[in-house]
C-alpha cells in the first residue's frame, strides 16, 4: 500500500479493512471505528473547509451523528466499540462547538492551514500598524481620565469621555467584522474552484492579520470596560 493511500485511510480493528479517514463506521463489517487519526472537524461532519456554514445544516449533521454515536446503542457491544462511541461523541461535541461559532471557525481554519493566529495576550504585545492612530488617541485619553479620577473628579465628569473614546474603537471593530466577512466569502470561492495554493495563502494571510487586529481591538475595548467599571 502506498504512502499516499495510507495517508487517507484508517484501518478497522475488527476486520482489518481500510476505511476513508473521515468514515465513522467500517464499510465492510459496519462496526464503529476507533477515533484514532482524524482528518479535521470539517471532514468529521462531512463539510468542506468553508467559512460560511449553514447553521441548520450543521445542527442536523450534529444531531444525526449524536444519535449514531450514542453509548446506549453500544451497551452490549465490545469494550472497544463502547470506547469508540464515547471518543467519537466527545470529538463530535468539540467539532460542533468550534464550527458553530464564526470566530472560532476562522481560528480553527487558520490553524489547519498552518496560519494559526496568536492568542489575545500574545497579540497585545505589538500594536498592529492599522490601529496606531486609535491606540495613540485612546492611551492619551486614558491617561487624562486616570489623572482626573485620582484628582477626585466625579464619575459623571470622566465616564462620558471614556464612552466617546470607545466609539471609534467600536467602529474599527465593525469595520474588521465586515472585512472578515468579505475575506471569508473569498476563501469559500477559492475552495469551490480548487484555486492554487498561492491564491489561498494570500487570503489566509489577510485573514490572520485581521484576526490579530480584532484580538487587539477586543483588548482595547476590554480595557475601556474595566475603566468604566471603576468607582
Amino acid at each position: 500500500m502506498s504512502s499516499s493511500t495510507t495517508a487517507t485511510l484508517q484501518v478497522c480493528r475488527e476486520c482489518g479493512a481500510g476505511a476513508p479517514l473521515d468514515a465513522h463506521f467500517c464499510p465492510q463489517c459496519t462496526k464503529i471505528l476507533p477515533l484514532g487519526r482524524q482528518g479535521d472537524y470539517f471532514g468529521f461532519l462531512g463539510l468542506p473547509r468553508k467559512l460560511n456554514i449553514d447553521g441548520a445544516d450543521l445542527e442536523r449533521r450534529f444531531r444525526e451523528l449524536s444519535r449514531r454515536f450514542h453509548p446506549d446503542y453500544f451497551y452490549n457491544a465490545s469494550p472497544a466499540e463502547r470506547r469508540a462511541s464515547l471518543e467519537r461523541s466527545s470529538y463530535l461535541n468539540d467539532a460542533y462547538r468550534t464550527l458553530k461559532n464564526p470566530a472560532a471557525r476562522v481560528d480553527y481554519l487558520l490553524e489547519l492551514e498552518g496560519f494559526g493566529a496568536k492568542g489575545p495576550q500574545e497579540a497585545s504585545k505589538a500594536v498592529p500598524p492599522a490601529l496606531l492612530e486609535e491606540v495613540f488617541a485612546l492611551n492619551e485619553e486614558l491617561d487624562e481620565v486616570r489623572e482626573a479620577r485620582e484628582g477626585g473628579a466625579p464619575a459623571d465628569a470622566w465616564k462620558p469621555r471614556l464612552e466617546r473614546a470607545r466609539a471609534p474603537i467600536e467602529a474599527k471593530r465593525a469595520e474588521h467584522e465586515a472585512d472578515l466577512g468579505e475575506l471569508s466569502a473569498r476563501w469559500d470561492a477559492l475552495v469551490e474552484r480548487g484555486a492554487a495554493d498561492s491564491e489561498r495563502r494570500a487570503v489566509l494571510e489577510s485573514l490572520r492579520n485581521r484576526i490579530l487586529e480584532r484580538n487587539y481591538i477586543n483588548n482595547l475595548l476590554a480595557t475601556i470596560a474595566r475603566e468604566l467599571d471603576r468607582p
